[in-house]
């Protein structure tokens, strides 16, 4: 069997969410995320379909009609009912692979991140999701314990990822680097990974995700987080990062093009003061345009201009996620995209 790893820009069906409910932590600032979300989907369905996973039913007729009043239109939006424990879509939801010329969903662990936080819902969500018929492609399970934040792929052969979490002992004890390299050539058909050593985010809760610090942007291209203030505690080891992108080769021995993504100011948590994790790389890839997360910062308009040379056909959207990052992740995390014949349902265009 022939597995590959579509890239984030492979035509999508739709955008995945999973909606916070009131026993979630996003309950003391609920409804402000709920704005967010509502802005993200409203911007999502101009260009494709947008899957939301809800607690209950009345959470499912209240977005039903809030959508509607926002002029979403009703084929474009699917609500389920489904458990969850939190929104991290990302990492819940299901990776698509293209096998022998079909699309195949694959359904890894999720733990947590390493068990720091309740996920035996999320863990279960997309097994929830194909039992109520909504995918048209089969859901395969995967013992693996793997998060979609964790992998960046080119489409081509070639997987960027990080030492810092797909190596922690939190994920998978007992698999060395070449034990995760073999599981990850079995199923998603890549001959090359590249490990990054370096490079985290203070307030980041998933052991360096690679989709807040180095992303994909086309088989050539990768834009990264660069911080250009000495000062910052962030500075050696993004510098260190940097220093190792400028290494990496494509697999024909180019260098890759490189777009460094500017540092905003530091953001904190009103509350206590701990930093947040603000990183314009946490961008999602759709059909026809790129939402790009913002943070109210001078930086915004210098990360939506970087980004334009690396999507120069695509729509830019910004999102302000300054509420988003209160909880630790941004508007990537927030989402799974799904390929394209992932869903039952075809929309009525």
């Amino acid at each position: 069997m022939a597995n590959r790893l579509f890239p984030e820009w492979h035509p999508q069906d739709a955008v995945q969410l999973t909606w916070p409910g009131a026993d979630s932590d996003w309950a003391p600032m609920l409804s402000r995320i709920e704005a967010t979300l509502e802005r993200m989907v409203v911007a999502i369905t101009l260009y494709q379909r947008v899957l939301i996973g809800v607690a209950d039913s009345a959470t499912r007729a209240r977005l039903a009609r809030t959508f509607s009043h926002l002029g979403v239109p009703a084929h474009r939006l699917q609500v389920c009912v489904v458990p969850s424990d939190d929104t991290w879509a990302r990492d819940h939801g299901p990776i698509g692979i293209e096998r022998d010329g079909g699309l195949v969903l694959l359904d890894y662990r999720f733990t947590g991140w390493g068990g720091k936080f309740p996920a035996a819902r999320d863990d279960a969500l997309s097994r929830a999701l194909a039992a109520q018929g909504v995918f048209a492609a089969p859901l395969e399970s995967r013992s693996l314990i793997l998060e979609g934040g964790g992998i960046e792929s080119d489409g081509e052969g070639t997987l960027l990822t990080t030492e810092a979490c797909l190596l922690n002992d939190n994920r998978n004890p007992g698999l060395d680097r070449a034990a995760i390299e073999a599981r990850l050539a079995e199923d998603f058909g890549v001959s090359r990974v590249l490990w990054l050593a370096h490079g985290h985010l203070e307030g980041d809760d998933t052991d360096s995700h690679v989709d807040t610090l180095a992303r994909f942007c086309d088989p050539q291209t990768i834009a990264y987080v660069r911080c250009d203030d000495p000062l910052d505690a962030h500075y050696p080891a993004l510098s260190a990062m940097e220093d190792e992108l400028r290494a990496l080769r494509q697999a024909d021995g180019t260098p890759y093009r490189l777009i460094p993504l500017p540092w905003p100011q530091p953001c904190f948590d009103p509350e206590d003061g701990h930093r947040l994790p603000a990183t314009y790389a946490n961008f999602l890839i759709i059909n026809g345009a790129v939402l790009v997360p913002t943070y109210g910062d001078a930086a915004d308009s210098v990360a939506l201009a970087a980004l334009a040379t690396a999507f120069p056909d695509r729509d830019l959207v910004p999102i302000d996620c300054r509420d988003v990052i209160r909880q630790h992740g941004s508007l990537h995390c927030l989402t799974m995209q799904l390929p394209k014949g992932s869903l039952a349902a075809t929309p009525e265009e």
